[in-house]
Protein backbone atom coordinates (compact mmCIF):
# COMPACT_ATOMS: atom_id res chain seq x y z
CA UNK A 1 0.00 0.00 0.00
CA UNK A 2 1.22 3.40 -0.79
CA UNK A 3 1.68 6.19 1.29
CA UNK A 4 -0.15 9.22 -0.12
CA UNK A 5 2.26 12.06 -1.15
CA UNK A 6 0.96 14.67 1.50
CA UNK A 7 1.93 12.50 4.07
CA UNK A 8 5.12 11.05 2.75
CA UNK A 9 6.15 14.93 2.58
CA UNK A 10 4.84 15.62 6.07
CA UNK A 11 6.79 12.83 7.72
CA UNK A 12 10.11 13.90 5.78
CA UNK A 13 9.20 17.31 7.12
CA UNK A 14 8.75 16.32 10.80
CA UNK A 15 12.35 14.11 10.26
CA UNK A 16 14.67 16.87 8.75
CA UNK A 17 12.67 19.20 11.45
CA UNK A 18 13.92 16.94 14.42
CA UNK A 19 17.53 16.31 12.63
CA UNK A 20 17.62 20.19 12.78
CA UNK A 21 16.88 20.83 15.87
CA UNK A 22 18.85 17.80 17.50
CA UNK A 23 21.94 19.45 15.58
CA UNK A 24 20.85 23.09 16.93
CA UNK A 25 20.78 21.62 20.85
CA UNK A 26 24.64 20.32 20.36
CA UNK A 27 25.87 23.40 18.87
CA UNK A 28 24.08 25.62 21.54
CA UNK A 29 25.56 23.35 24.56
CA UNK A 30 29.17 23.54 22.89
CA UNK A 31 28.67 27.24 23.12
CA UNK A 32 27.59 26.97 27.01
CA UNK A 33 30.48 24.73 28.01
CA UNK A 34 32.80 26.84 26.10
CA UNK A 35 31.84 30.14 27.75
CA UNK A 36 31.22 27.84 31.66
CA UNK A 37 35.27 27.12 30.89
CA UNK A 38 36.26 30.81 30.13
CA UNK A 39 34.15 32.15 32.73
CA UNK A 40 33.61 29.93 35.90
CA UNK A 41 31.28 31.13 38.17
CA UNK A 42 30.11 34.50 36.05
CA UNK A 43 26.64 34.93 36.72
CA UNK A 44 25.99 37.97 34.16
CA UNK A 45 22.46 39.75 35.13
CA UNK A 46 20.93 42.47 32.86
CA UNK A 47 18.94 45.16 35.12
CA UNK A 48 16.03 47.47 33.85
CA UNK A 49 17.79 50.19 32.24
CA UNK A 50 15.75 53.29 31.97
CA UNK A 51 16.64 54.66 35.89
CA UNK A 52 20.11 54.07 35.56
CA UNK A 53 20.13 55.97 31.91
CA UNK A 54 18.37 58.81 33.44
CA UNK A 55 20.44 59.09 36.21
CA UNK A 56 24.04 58.85 34.34
CA UNK A 57 22.57 61.61 32.01
CA UNK A 58 22.06 63.72 34.94
CA UNK A 59 25.33 63.24 36.37
CA UNK A 60 27.19 63.48 33.23
CA UNK A 61 25.27 67.05 33.12
CA UNK A 62 26.97 68.31 36.27
CA UNK A 63 30.25 66.25 35.51
CA UNK A 64 30.19 64.87 39.04
CA UNK A 65 30.43 60.48 39.30
CA UNK A 66 27.34 58.78 38.75
CA UNK A 67 25.84 57.30 42.18
CA UNK A 68 25.52 53.16 42.23
CA UNK A 69 21.77 52.07 42.22
CA UNK A 70 21.05 48.35 43.24
CA UNK A 71 18.49 47.52 41.62
CA UNK A 72 18.24 43.61 42.09
CA UNK A 73 17.45 43.71 45.87
CA UNK A 74 18.09 45.62 49.16
CA UNK A 75 20.81 44.04 50.89
CA UNK A 76 19.48 45.50 54.10
CA UNK A 77 15.48 44.21 53.90
CA UNK A 78 16.47 41.13 51.57
CA UNK A 79 13.30 41.33 49.51
CA UNK A 80 12.69 43.05 46.00
CA UNK A 81 13.32 46.30 45.85
CA UNK A 82 9.75 48.30 44.99
CA UNK A 83 8.96 50.48 42.31
CA UNK A 84 8.29 53.19 45.18
CA UNK A 85 11.77 52.62 46.50
CA UNK A 86 12.99 52.79 42.96
CA UNK A 87 11.81 56.04 42.34
CA UNK A 88 13.21 57.00 45.78
CA UNK A 89 16.30 55.95 45.22
CA UNK A 90 15.70 57.96 42.02
CA UNK A 91 14.80 61.45 43.02
CA UNK A 92 17.52 61.24 45.75
CA UNK A 93 20.73 60.52 43.23
CA UNK A 94 19.19 63.24 41.19
CA UNK A 95 18.41 65.71 44.17
CA UNK A 96 22.13 64.94 44.66
CA UNK A 97 23.20 65.99 40.52
CA UNK A 98 21.13 68.77 41.52
CA UNK A 99 23.24 69.93 44.65
CA UNK A 100 26.17 69.34 42.39
CA UNK A 101 25.20 71.46 39.49
CA UNK A 102 24.24 74.18 41.55
CA UNK A 103 27.44 74.39 43.91
CA UNK A 104 29.32 73.94 40.20
CA UNK A 105 27.84 77.06 38.87
CA UNK A 106 28.60 78.48 42.31
CA UNK A 107 32.14 78.15 41.54
CA UNK A 108 31.89 79.04 37.62
CA UNK A 109 30.12 82.21 39.03
CA UNK A 110 32.72 83.27 41.69
CA UNK A 111 35.61 82.12 39.31
CA UNK A 112 34.46 84.54 36.96
CA UNK A 113 33.90 87.44 39.53
CA UNK A 114 37.56 86.55 40.41
CA UNK A 115 38.88 86.98 37.05
CA UNK A 116 36.59 90.06 36.45
CA UNK A 117 37.73 92.29 40.04
CA UNK A 118 41.98 90.70 39.31
CA UNK A 119 41.61 91.93 35.93
CA UNK A 120 41.02 95.17 37.02
CA UNK A 121 43.99 95.32 39.64
CA UNK A 122 46.06 93.64 37.37
CA UNK A 123 45.42 94.56 33.91
CA UNK A 124 48.41 93.41 32.00
CA UNK A 125 48.34 89.06 31.97
CA UNK A 126 51.53 86.97 30.83
CA UNK A 127 53.70 84.66 32.79
CA UNK A 128 53.76 85.82 36.62
CA UNK A 129 56.69 84.27 38.97
CA UNK A 130 55.26 82.88 42.68
CA UNK A 131 56.99 84.35 45.40
CA UNK A 132 57.84 81.85 48.59
CA UNK A 133 55.81 84.73 50.39
CA UNK A 134 53.04 84.52 48.82
CA UNK A 135 52.72 80.79 48.56
CA UNK A 136 53.59 80.61 52.71
CA UNK A 137 50.23 80.03 53.94
CA UNK A 138 49.67 76.85 51.38
CA UNK A 139 49.60 73.42 53.05
CA UNK A 140 50.65 70.12 51.47
CA UNK A 141 48.79 67.10 51.16
CA UNK A 142 50.40 64.76 49.13
CA UNK A 143 48.25 61.48 49.04
CA UNK A 144 44.74 63.42 48.19
CA UNK A 145 46.95 65.99 46.20
CA UNK A 146 45.61 68.64 48.01
CA UNK A 147 47.09 72.35 48.41
CA UNK A 148 45.11 74.55 51.26
CA UNK A 149 45.21 78.47 52.00
CA UNK A 150 45.14 79.10 55.63
CA UNK A 151 42.88 82.07 56.12
CA UNK A 152 42.63 82.36 60.54
CA UNK A 153 39.14 82.83 61.58
CA UNK A 154 37.84 81.08 58.47
CA UNK A 155 37.76 77.29 59.87
CA UNK A 156 41.91 76.79 59.30
CA UNK A 157 41.83 74.81 62.75
CA UNK A 158 39.79 71.98 61.69
CA UNK A 159 40.69 72.49 58.07
CA UNK A 160 44.52 71.62 59.87
CA UNK A 161 42.34 68.64 61.43
CA UNK A 162 41.30 67.14 58.26
CA UNK A 163 44.64 67.57 56.57
CA UNK A 164 46.44 65.30 59.11
CA UNK A 165 43.34 62.10 59.30
CA UNK A 166 43.62 62.50 55.06
CA UNK A 167 47.63 62.16 55.66
CA UNK A 168 47.40 59.45 57.76
CA UNK A 169 48.71 61.81 61.07
CA UNK A 170 45.51 61.01 62.90
CA UNK A 171 42.60 58.18 62.56
CA UNK A 172 39.48 60.99 63.32
CA UNK A 173 39.58 64.88 63.66
CA UNK A 174 38.11 64.47 67.38
CA UNK A 175 41.39 62.87 68.76
CA UNK A 176 43.78 66.28 68.00
CA UNK A 177 44.41 68.80 69.90
CA UNK A 178 44.17 72.56 69.57
CA UNK A 179 47.89 72.76 70.08
CA UNK A 180 48.90 70.25 68.02
CA UNK A 181 47.13 71.15 64.97
CA UNK A 182 49.19 74.61 65.36
CA UNK A 183 52.34 73.78 67.24
CA UNK A 184 53.60 70.40 65.91
CA UNK A 185 55.34 70.50 62.74
CA UNK A 186 52.98 67.61 61.47
CA UNK A 187 51.54 69.25 58.31
CA UNK A 188 54.17 70.60 55.26
CA UNK A 189 53.90 73.93 53.84
CA UNK A 190 54.59 74.67 50.00
CA UNK A 191 57.51 76.90 50.61
CA UNK A 192 59.05 74.04 52.43
CA UNK A 193 59.38 72.10 48.53
CA UNK A 194 62.12 73.11 45.85
CA UNK A 195 61.15 75.47 42.88
CA UNK A 196 60.41 71.99 40.85
CA UNK A 197 58.37 70.60 43.81
CA UNK A 198 56.17 73.70 44.11
CA UNK A 199 55.55 74.41 40.23
CA UNK A 200 54.27 70.46 40.20
CA UNK A 201 51.84 70.81 42.76
CA UNK A 202 50.84 74.01 41.93
CA UNK A 203 50.01 72.88 38.43
CA UNK A 204 48.33 69.18 38.96
CA UNK A 205 47.15 69.56 42.90
CA UNK A 206 43.30 71.05 43.77
CA UNK A 207 43.71 73.97 45.10
CA UNK A 208 41.55 75.44 47.85
CA UNK A 209 40.90 78.84 49.90
CA UNK A 210 37.74 79.69 52.09
CA UNK A 211 37.34 83.13 52.52
CA UNK A 212 34.60 85.04 55.21
CA UNK A 213 32.96 87.85 55.65
CA UNK A 214 35.74 90.37 56.21
CA UNK A 215 34.13 92.24 58.90
CA UNK A 216 32.91 89.35 60.89
CA UNK A 217 36.47 87.68 60.78
CA UNK A 218 38.10 90.95 61.93
CA UNK A 219 35.44 91.01 64.93
CA UNK A 220 36.42 86.96 65.07
CA UNK A 221 40.13 87.66 65.65
CA UNK A 222 39.44 90.56 68.10
CA UNK A 223 37.21 88.63 70.38
CA UNK A 224 39.34 85.48 70.39
CA UNK A 225 42.94 87.83 71.00
CA UNK A 226 41.97 90.66 73.25
CA UNK A 227 38.71 89.32 75.37
CA UNK A 228 40.01 86.04 75.94
CA UNK A 229 43.61 85.26 78.21
CA UNK A 230 46.34 84.88 76.25
CA UNK A 231 49.98 84.70 76.53
CA UNK A 232 51.42 86.11 73.07
CA UNK A 233 48.71 88.84 72.02
CA UNK A 234 48.42 90.82 75.29
CA UNK A 235 51.73 91.28 75.98
CA UNK A 236 53.10 91.81 72.30
CA UNK A 237 50.24 93.36 70.57
CA UNK A 238 47.88 94.82 73.73
CA UNK A 239 50.41 96.66 75.35
CA UNK A 240 51.71 98.41 72.43
CA UNK A 241 48.33 99.23 71.27
CA UNK A 242 47.44 100.54 74.80
CA UNK A 243 50.82 102.77 74.85
CA UNK A 244 50.08 104.27 71.48
CA UNK A 245 46.28 105.03 71.64
CA UNK A 246 45.12 105.25 75.34
CA UNK A 247 45.57 108.80 76.57
CA UNK A 248 46.07 108.08 80.98
CA UNK A 249 46.44 104.43 81.03
CA UNK A 250 46.72 102.57 83.82
CA UNK A 251 50.07 101.07 85.36
CA UNK A 252 48.19 97.30 84.87
CA UNK A 253 47.23 98.10 81.56
CA UNK A 254 50.30 98.83 80.42
CA UNK A 255 52.26 95.88 81.82
CA UNK A 256 49.96 93.43 81.02
CA UNK A 257 48.27 94.54 77.68
CA UNK A 258 44.65 93.28 78.86
CA UNK A 259 41.64 95.21 78.04
CA UNK A 260 42.40 96.70 74.40
CA UNK A 261 39.16 98.20 73.21
CA UNK A 262 37.71 97.35 69.68
CA UNK A 263 38.25 100.81 69.01
CA UNK A 264 41.46 100.97 69.46
CA UNK A 265 42.21 97.46 67.86
CA UNK A 266 40.56 99.46 64.86
CA UNK A 267 43.24 102.55 65.41
CA UNK A 268 46.26 100.25 65.40
CA UNK A 269 44.58 98.45 62.22
CA UNK A 270 44.39 101.60 60.08
CA UNK A 271 47.84 103.39 61.31
CA UNK A 272 50.00 103.49 58.80
CA UNK A 273 52.87 103.29 61.01
CA UNK A 274 51.51 100.93 63.30
CA UNK A 275 53.66 100.28 66.33
CA UNK A 276 53.76 96.27 66.39
CA UNK A 277 53.49 94.81 62.73
CA UNK A 278 50.16 92.84 60.70
CA UNK A 279 49.19 89.28 61.62
CA UNK A 280 47.47 86.44 59.89
CA UNK A 281 44.39 86.81 61.56
CA UNK A 282 43.56 89.82 60.62
CA UNK A 283 45.37 90.07 57.15
CA UNK A 284 43.27 90.36 53.98
CA UNK A 285 42.56 87.17 52.37
CA UNK A 286 44.08 88.75 49.13
CA UNK A 287 47.60 88.96 51.16
CA UNK A 288 47.42 85.70 52.56
CA UNK A 289 46.89 83.32 49.34
CA UNK A 290 47.11 85.44 46.55
CA UNK A 291 44.28 85.08 44.37
CA UNK A 292 44.78 86.95 41.49
CA UNK A 293 48.17 85.37 41.11
CA UNK A 294 47.43 81.43 42.05
CA UNK A 295 44.71 79.84 40.37
CA UNK A 296 42.42 78.30 42.76
CA UNK A 297 40.36 75.03 41.87
CA UNK A 298 37.86 75.83 44.83
CA UNK A 299 36.24 78.36 46.70
CA UNK A 300 34.84 78.57 49.43
CA UNK A 301 33.17 80.23 52.41
CA UNK A 302 32.58 80.26 56.06
CA UNK A 303 29.50 80.82 56.02
CA UNK A 304 28.46 77.50 53.72
CA UNK A 305 31.56 76.14 55.78
CA UNK A 306 30.85 72.30 56.91
CA UNK A 307 28.60 71.56 53.19
CA UNK A 308 31.19 73.24 51.47
CA UNK A 309 33.92 71.49 52.90
CA UNK A 310 32.42 68.16 52.60
CA UNK A 311 31.90 68.23 49.22
CA UNK A 312 34.89 68.62 48.78
CA UNK A 313 36.35 66.10 50.55
CA UNK A 314 33.90 64.09 48.31
CA UNK A 315 34.71 65.37 45.02
CA UNK A 316 38.61 64.48 45.98
CA UNK A 317 37.89 60.98 46.74
CA UNK A 318 38.16 61.22 50.28
CA UNK A 319 36.95 58.59 53.30
CA UNK A 320 33.13 58.28 53.31
CA UNK A 321 33.83 58.40 57.22
CA UNK A 322 35.29 61.13 56.74
CA UNK A 323 33.72 64.91 57.47
CA UNK A 324 34.51 68.69 58.13
CA UNK A 325 34.22 68.60 61.89
CA UNK A 326 31.98 71.38 63.43
CA UNK A 327 33.31 72.24 66.41
CA UNK A 328 35.58 75.23 68.53
CA UNK A 329 38.22 73.84 70.65
CA UNK A 330 38.89 77.31 72.30
CA UNK A 331 36.54 79.69 74.24
CA UNK A 332 33.99 76.53 73.49
CA UNK A 333 31.26 78.08 75.89
CA UNK A 334 31.47 81.90 73.66
CA UNK A 335 29.06 82.45 71.32
CA UNK A 336 30.44 81.71 67.33
CA UNK A 337 30.99 85.65 65.80
CA UNK A 338 27.61 86.29 64.04
CA UNK A 339 26.89 89.10 61.38
CA UNK A 340 24.70 90.60 64.37
CA UNK A 341 27.33 90.26 66.31
CA UNK A 342 29.76 92.01 64.12
CA UNK A 343 27.57 94.95 63.98
CA UNK A 344 27.45 95.49 67.76
CA UNK A 345 31.23 95.98 67.49
CA UNK A 346 31.13 98.31 64.53
CA UNK A 347 28.78 100.27 66.20
CA UNK A 348 30.82 101.45 68.47
CA UNK A 349 33.04 103.19 65.83
CA UNK A 350 31.87 106.38 63.76
CA UNK A 351 30.90 106.39 60.19
CA UNK A 352 34.55 107.83 59.32
CA UNK A 353 35.84 104.87 61.19
CA UNK A 354 33.54 102.33 59.31
CA UNK A 355 34.34 103.51 55.88
CA UNK A 356 38.19 103.52 56.53
CA UNK A 357 38.01 99.83 57.58
CA UNK A 358 35.59 98.79 54.71
CA UNK A 359 38.33 100.44 52.44
CA UNK A 360 40.96 98.39 54.25
CA UNK A 361 39.16 95.62 53.30
CA UNK A 362 37.96 96.62 50.20
CA UNK A 363 39.35 94.12 47.74
CA UNK A 364 38.43 90.92 49.97
CA UNK A 365 34.44 92.28 49.67
CA UNK A 366 35.25 92.55 45.63
CA UNK A 367 37.08 89.22 45.24
CA UNK A 368 34.50 86.98 47.09
CA UNK A 369 31.29 89.02 46.60
CA UNK A 370 30.30 89.96 49.99
CA UNK A 371 27.87 92.51 50.35
CA UNK A 372 28.32 95.83 52.22
CA UNK A 373 27.62 95.91 55.69
CA UNK A 374 26.08 99.08 55.96
CA UNK A 375 24.68 100.98 53.79
CA UNK A 376 26.25 104.12 54.38
CA UNK A 377 29.27 102.36 52.90
CA UNK A 378 30.60 103.41 50.09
Amino acid sequence: MKLPCSLLGSLWCLLLLGVGSLLLLVHLQRLTDSVLQQNPGVQVLKAPGWPVEKVLAAARHSRVSPPVLHLCSDPLLKRPITKRHRKLLLKSALSGAEEALRRRRTQEFQHSLLNYVCSRYRPVRGERWVTLQQISQIYVEDRYRLLYCEVPKAGCSNWKRVLMVLGGKARSTQDIPHNAVHYTKQLRRLDSYDRAGIAQRLRSYTKVLFAREPFERLVSAFRDKFESPNSYYHPVFGRAIISRYRANATGFALKTGAGVTFREFVQYLLDAERPVGMDIHWERVSQLCSPCLIPYSFIGRFESLQEDANFLLRSIGAPDNLTFPDFKDRNPLAERTSSSIARKYFSQLNGTERQKVFEFYHRDYLLFGYPKPFPDLH
